[in-house]
């Protein structure tokens, strides 16, 4: 995703080479729960091979405070439900229309969606806050049906996540990029 949406430079990295970055970043590994995503000092704090291998992909960006936080669902283009999950860092979860910044938030929301750059499916969650700077950037996108609905509007999910969890056979071709086989199942 741009810059211009992300409000900070992001970038997937092989955990080794994040192990050796000096100052506060922001990791995550993009696909599961290995290690918390957190700021961490420096890449000394990060988790040793015992818990991730130095070639496993993470995400590193730049440190940005959030004041709000909101949880977009999108659906072609358009906000189908949406709501406030946090402020400060700390759990606040509020219905989108019991937000004051609910009209600020649904215009970039809108900006985000519309964006031909931003790469995202016909069907996702999208994470955005509004900085310490006033700035709007969007935190994260997340797969619909992994996205906690927090305060949102339980018809509007539900429409989304049935778009993203649909049959293979109605996945739309500009959406075929997205898809990824089942993991396998170990018993």
């Amino acid at each position: 995703m741009p810059r211009g949406l992300t409000g900070r430079r992001v970038e997937a990295m092989p955990l080794g080479r994040a192990r050796a970055l000096r100052g506060p970043r922001f990791v995550k590994p993009p696909a599961d729960k290995t290690f918390p995503a957190r700021v961490y000092g420096d890449g000394s704090e990060l988790p040793g091979p015992d818990v991730a291998d130095q070639d496993a992909v993470v995400l590193v960006s730049e440190v940005v405070r959030f004041r709000a936080e909101f949880r977009v669902f999108l659906l072609d283009g358009r906000v189908r439900a949406a709501s406030r999950y946090a402020v400060d860092g700390d759990l606040a979860v509020t219905p989108w229309d019991g937000c004051a910044e609910e009209a600020d938030a649904e215009a970039f929301a809108a900006e985000v969606a519309a964006d031909p750059t931003s790469g995202l499916p016909s069907a996702v969650v999208v994470d955005i806050g509004h900085t310490d700077a006033g700035e709007w950037a969007v935190v994260e996108a997340n797969a619909a049906w992994a996205s906690g609905g927090y305060a949102c509007d339980d018809d509007g999910v539900l429409e989304v996540v049935m778009r993203a969890g649909g049959p293979l056979a109605e996945v739309r071709a500009s959406d075929r990029v997205f898809v990824r086989a089942a993991p396998e199942v170990v018993r």
